[in-house]
């Protein structure tokens, strides 16, 4: 038999994206989930500030103190005892001495806590120590 316009229709094949918006959708969730919970440092509540400074970029990278709000040491992500930290912090800045400290500390945390940290990394020869502080949300200044 012959068909209307005389020649033979071949069937075009048609893609289902479906299943490819599904598995997208699907890592989407995944990432929205589990990134905010990985977290590298120590749970702190930074306290706020208006003007944020950019992040300064270094040679090598800063080491991470926090001190939580009940009084937790953390370097970097390994909590440690006041004196396991003074060694070694004391061994980092032998082996790099340029080497800078970032300082965390809880907003609720009394500041002789956070300054007893700061004072034990000026007296080690840290050229540099940080407070970190986050960024004030509009609308709440004091």
């Amino acid at each position: 038999m012959k068909r209307f316009g005389g020649g033979k229709s071949k069937p075009t094949p048609a893609m289902n994206v479906t299943p490819l918006v599904d598995v997208v959708l699907v890592l989407l969730i995944i990432f929205m989930v589990v990134l905010p919970r990985m977290e590298n440092d120590a749970p702190v509540d930074l306290p706020s500030i208006t003007h944020v400074d950019e992040e300064p970029r270094g040679r090598t990278d800063p080491l991470t103190v926090s001190v939580t709000v009940d009084r937790r040491l953390f370097l970097e992500q390994d909590e440690v005892s006041a004196e396991a930290l003074e060694a070694r912090l004391r061994s980092t800045h032998e082996a790099e001495p340029l080497r800078r400290v970032i300082l965390r500390g809880d907003t609720n945390l009394p500041y002789v806590e956070v300054r007893r940290v700061f004072a034990l990394c000026q007296q080690l020869g840290f050229p540099g120590v940080s407070l970190r502080v986050g960024q004030l949300a509009t609308g709440q200044e004091s």
